[in-house]
């Protein structure tokens, strides 16, 4: 269903190419750098990967506000470059490898894609099994179900083989749930299926950042907390992680760009406002040699 509305909306979109085909590509040409709008999961996931967190975004970017937007903006601009979830890529657009690495499931799974991440779930192990209800909500997570939403929604499942949940009537009461807001929309998803297999369970998910996930798991005050990042022992010393899935986020050109693969230095380097002078990357050929 995503995919079908992302495409309606490239359709209506304005072509600016002309109708004897692309121009010609001018490597001298200023890149034209496609941003998210502040408040944008993903656009703070890319921006952290890249140790760029919090930074403005550079001058003359092209902030979008949508992925349908941001596809539309690349495949009608031929020296743009942008930054969006793997889930909603297509066709419309060229994906290029990141160091060589191509951006797809299977490399994002086994960590050898640079522009992913974990997104996990922390808890204290005497919390979880002294306590039925909070030791079924974590075997739901890793169940089929729990693995078929995930894959829905763009992120990547890491569990093989997960067992299908079954129900319990018995369980009732309250599960807190609080942190990451990049994993919060998912954890919300996931939430919501597992209260209606179990009616009399009710999951409290909330935001606050990875560092009120590290604090409240820590304290006590969630069961369990959502970090966005590798789990950091010294954080949270007494917690154990578990990871939910993974993100991906692919780097986009448009079709005509000759450009097929990027370090993730010079990624940095694109989106980087506060890199040294004559450091930053604006310009194609700087790319292409």
């Amino acid at each position: 269903m995503k995919k079908t509305l992302i495409l309606a909306a490239i359709a209506i979109a304005p072509v600016a190419l002309t109708s004897c085909g692309p121009r010609e590509f001018d490597p001298e040409s200023n890149i034209t750098v496609v941003t998210r709008e502040d408040g944008s999961g993903t656009k703070g996931a890319f921006m952290e990967i890249l140790g760029l967190k919090n930074q403005p975004d550079v001058n003359n970017a092209v902030v979008q506000n949508s992925t349908a937007a941001v596809l539309a903006e690349v495949e009608n601009n031929q020296y743009a470059i942008a930054f969006d979830s793997l889930g909603y890529l297509d066709d419309s657009v060229k994906k290029l490898t990141v160091d060589g690495v191509e951006a797809n499931s299977a490399n994002i799974k086994s960590g050898e894609y640079a522009i992913s991440r974990p997104l996990n779930v922390i808890y204290k192990e005497a919390t979880i099994t002294g306590s039925p209800l909070y030791t079924d909500y974590l075997s739901f997570l890793r169940s089929s179900q729990a693995q078929e939403i995930i894959a829905d929604n763009g992120y990547v499942s890491i569990v093989d083989g997960a067992s299908e949940y079954e129900s319990n009537p018995s369980l009732s009461g309250e599960i807190d749930i609080s942190g990451s807001t990049s994993l919060q929309p998912l954890m919300i998803l996931l939430a919501e299926e597992y209260q209606r297999l179990n009616p009399e369970v009710v999951v409290n998910v909330s935001g606050g950042g990875s560092g009120t996930g590290y604090s409240n798991a820590e304290t006590g005050v969630s069961a369990f907390g959502m970090i966005s990042e590798e789990f950091d022992s010294d954080k949270a010393s007494s917690c154990t992680p578990y990871t939910v899935a993974k993100d991906g986020i692919g780097i986009i050109v448009n079709l005509n760009n000759p450009l097929s693969d990027i370090s993730k230095e010079d990624l940095a380097l694109i989106y980087d406002s506060e890199a040294p002078e004559g450091e930053q990357i604006t310009k194609w050929s700087q790319l292409l040699g």
